[in-house]
């Protein structure tokens, strides 16, 4: 058999194997290795299957994973942001869904200092749903709110999956770190605006939460979340003025976390144990699913798969809206199944010959592609975020009414996701600025 028809087999193979719900990076490293077989045999094969791991993990840049997560797990375990929602509480309550709003942008504020979306989307729910439902809100939006808002932790820097997509593309990460800002802040003002116009036209979504907190108690509480914006300037503005790279800011990011809550006197040693605990074992699974979509790559190579692509476009005359709009609805379909990071790194293999052969711009692609892994966190029927709000409200609300208030936040994504593919701009302009 030719290579193509040995790639195609294998990728059915794949699907099968990823149905039968093996762990991802299983079933990309079997699949891989089983196709160098068959192409090149055994030696080539096992040679590759020594030699990948250490050369991938040993890679420069990917040290920002780790250092990322640590310093997420150190805000997250030390309570860093604790005061955040507090503040955002005072000062948004007076709108409209004023709680839902506060929700938002205190998961925001969050999410640029975790960099996680599952561990934003956990710690506010466990914050905010409560108080919410307490005030009588509607059961859909109070949940729906704390899912989306917590895909923003994949915009804001910290940002893992653009960490893996510059190392994957070989496109500068502090590049795609900024580029992040602007659609992040675009998507949490377009959640802001679509619950404020549904809570103005019926207020029973959201009845007015009565609130005590006049002009000094607003201020005061600004004062009690200063860690979180010294942290964000300290990660932000060491990439933007040049001082660190992105891979030396994971370590700016992680020391300044360990600092801060060593002086706000948050920091034990039990906490900083879990906290590289935890961080050592999300960079290993992580790393294990990479690992898997490198053997891929090499064996798709191998198989000739990138030319045939490039040949595909050049004789169907793709442009590249067609192609971002394929790339859109194989990013849908996959995300109502599979992980976010592990979705990325098994398409890009494919998608990439055809960016190339369009000669698109890999920033702007890196934006559409991380929203896109986003988005399956909110799809059903396995939508990451909503589960995690599920475990956190337990009985307190069905899955079908989170899936439900989160269908007003998916319409918020088309939007967004309209004006990224119209507007490049939105993702470039920053990134111009460094």
């Amino acid at each position: 058999m030719d290579g193509p028809t040995v790639a195609l087999i294998c990728m059915l193979a794949l699907l099968v194997i990823l149905a039968a719900r093996v762990p991802i990076g299983i079933a990309l490293a079997v699949v891989s290795i089983g196709g160098i077989i068959a192409l090149r045999g055994t030696r080539p094969a096992f040679g590759m299957l020594g030699a990948l791991p250490f050369d991938f993990a040993a890679s420069w840049s990917l040290s920002a994973v780790p250092m990322f997560l640590l310093m997420g797990a150190l805000v997250y375990h030390t309570g860093l942001t604790r005061s955040l929602y507090a503040a955002a509480r005072l000062w948004f309550n007076p709108l409209p869904g004023g709680l839902a709003v506060a929700s938002n942008f205190a998961s925001a504020g969050f999410a640029a200092a975790s960099g996680s979306s599952l561990a934003t989307a956990a710690a506010m729910g466990r914050l905010a749903i409560p108080e919410m439902l307490s005030f009588g809100y509607n059961k859909g939006l109070a949940t729906g709110t704390i899912a989306a808002s917590g895909t923003l932790g994949a915009f804001i820097p910290p940002s893992i999956a653009f960490v893996l997509y510059g190392w994957y593309t070989q496109q500068p990460i502090g590049t795609l770190l900024m580029a992040g800002i602007v659609p992040g802040v675009l998507t949490a003002f377009a959640y802001t605006a679509m619950i404020i116009i549904r809570c103005s036209r019926n207020p029973a979504l959201a009845p007015k939460a009565e609130i005590v907190g006049g002009t000094r108690e607003k201020f005061a509480a600004l004062r009690d979340i200063w860690p979180l914006p010294l942290l964000i300037v300290c990660i932000i503005g060491s990439i933007f003025s040049g001082i660190a790279t992105a891979t030396e800011a994971g370590a700016v990011g992680s020391a300044c976390a360990l600092l801060i809550a060593l002086f706000a006197g948050r920091l034990t040693r039990s906490n900083f144990m879990q906290s590289v605990l935890e961080a050592i074992e999300t960079t290993a699974s992580i790393f294990f699913i990479a690992i898997g979509a490198i053997l891929l790559t090499r064996f798709l190579a191998m198989a000739g798969v990138p030319r045939l692509m490039s040949d595909l476009v050049e004789s169907w005359q793709l442009g590249t809206v067609e192609v971002i709009l394929v790339m859109i609805v194989v990013y849908l379909i996959l995300g109502m199944f599979l992980d976010p990071i592990g979705i990325m790194l098994l398409t890009l293999p494919v998608f990439l010959p055809m960016f190339d052969a369009l000669e698109i711009n890999l920033i702007w692609i890196g934006v559409l592609v991380v929203k896109m892994i986003e988005v399956g966190l909110l799809t059903p029927p396995v939508g990451m975020n909503a589960f995690v709000v599920k475990n956190v409200v337990g009985s307190a609300v069905s899955l079908n009414q989170i899936f439900a208030g989160l269908l007003w936040f998916l319409v918020c994504e088309v939007v967004v996701i309209a004006l990224l593919v119209a507007l490049p701009g939105l993702s470039l302009w920053l990134p111009g600025l460094m």
